[in-house]
């Protein structure tokens, strides 16, 4: 069983910053993030390797969102730049397990989840 705890979200101004974490308890595989805006289905945002060689995310985020990990703290990172209204959403983190599929941006190839942490864009 492994257990995700989000953190780091909050109310920002477009065009701000905001990194959020997840810390781990257990043994993690490949990670993503994913997240849910209001009235919208959960959408995948980024996702890492195990060793955090391989990253891809969605283009709705490329050039300014940044996924990394530290797997000594056992932890997954979203840096989040140039923060726009759309943004605003629940952000899930979750993990693969050793029987995953490979593909980052399906939700069903994640088998634990955090139970997210509010980001908020506004003027």
């Amino acid at each position: 069983q492994v257990q995700l705890v989000e953190s780091g979200g909050g109310l920002v101004q477009v065009g701000g910053s905001l990194r959020l974490s997840c810390a781990a308890s257990g043994r993690t595989f490949s990670m993503g993030w994913f997240r849910q805006g209001p009235g919208k289905g959960r959408v995948f945002v980024a996702g890492i390797s195990r060793s955090g060689d391989l990253t891809d995310y969605a283009d709705s985020v490329k050039g300014r969102f940044t996924i990394s990990r530290d797997n000594a703290k056992n932890t997954v990172y979203l840096q989040m730049n140039s923060l726009k209204y759309e943004d605003t959403a629940v952000y899930y983190c979750a993990t693969k397990s050793r029987f995953s599929g490979v593909a980052y941006y399906r939700a069903d190839n994640y088998v634990y989840w955090g139970q997210g942490t509010q980001v908020t864009v506004s003027s």
